[in-house]
């Protein structure tokens, strides 16, 4: 018997729940549901679904299994679609939505090139560093720098980042070099206010975790605003390599206390589902990972 559509209807089953209810999702009589179910549970050797005259219930072999081939299933249909979508001509509409310096710079870049690779695809691109919300607001990908929790977003990983610690060289002549993040509270500050922790910067140590609280000068919504005020010699900045990574190679910006590290994000693709993804989305999230893959990133 086929093990697939024994799993398949099984899975129609507890989603329904009710052989008969299954039978009309599945386009099959009511006896054919019972006897693929019946029969998966008489060769795995266990009950799945406890059945009354009233309801069904899973039991914990059922419960378990039901997760598994849920994953199965899921994962066989992204596949497919998958392939159906790589062999579909790229087209229509595609909203983006990016972070806005890592947009302007990194991204902003490579638009001209995607659209050349896909000419009939039309580009809308918002750039916001808000958390935007993909379902509600209409778009099919976003660009996210974070530590991703789960969800129920799809996510690719391009690239990651590093949250470092630096100020100018004058800065540093006039008011000190700091050797312990503790000394952060008594230095000018310049704060990023979407920062997860906003004035608390906390960093890990050769001795274990470490928290300081800053006293910003500055506090903004945008990291250009941090690393300019950084290089008018204004303060101590927490920005990510992407963005300041080039004035560390330049000797603008001087890295500091690099034994006390801060968080290092991951930079991904997300958009709302695996299943049925348009050719347009998969042709971005291929482009993005071509180009991004392979550690090449120049911070």
């Amino acid at each position: 018997m086929d093990r697939f559509l024994e799993m398949q209807t099984f899975n129609a089953v507890v989603d329904a729940g009710s052989f008969v209810k299954a039978a009309e999702t599945l386009d099959m009589s009511k006896a054919a549901v019972s006897r693929y179910v019946g029969d998966m549970e008489t060769r795995l050797g266990v009950r799945l679904l406890h059945r009354t005259t009233r309801r069904l219930s899973l039991t914990d072999e059922g419960q378990l299994f039901y997760a598994r081939s849920k994953e199965l299933l899921d994962a066989l249909e992204g596949a497919e679609a998958e392939v159906t979508s790589r062999s579909e001509a790229a087209t229509g509409l595609l909203r983006v939505n990016v972070p806005f310096t890592f947009g302007i710079l990194h991204l902003a870049p490579l638009w001209g090139q995607f659209k050349a690779q896909n000419p009939k695809v039309t580009l809308d691109i918002t750039l916001a560093d808000r958390l935007v919300d993909l379902v509600e607001e209409g778009y099919d990908v976003a660009i996210r720098i974070a530590t991703l929790e789960s969800s129920t977003l799809v996510s690719k990983r391009l690239a990651s980042t590093r949250m470092v610690l630096c100020a100018s060289p004058r800065y540093l002549a006039q008011h000190g070099t700091p050797q312990h993040p503790h000394e952060l509270s008594s230095h000018a500050v310049i704060s990023y206010s979407y920062w997860s922790t906003r004035d608390e910067w906390r960093f890990d140590g050769p001795q274990g975790p470490v928290s300081v609280k800053t006293q910003p000068i500055i506090s903004t919504n945008s990291g250009d605003t941090c690393r300019a005020a950084a290089l008018a010699d204004q303060g101590v900045i927490l920005q990510p390599s992407f963005l300041v990574g080039k004035d560390l190679a330049d000797g603008t910006l001087v890295e500091l206390m690099p034994q006390f590290r801060s968080l290092e994000l991951g930079i991904y693709t997300v958009y709302p589902t695996r299943k049925h993804v348009p050719a347009k989305v998969r042709a971005l999230i291929d482009f993005l990972q071509s180009h991004f893959g392979g550690n090449q990133q120049p911070w």
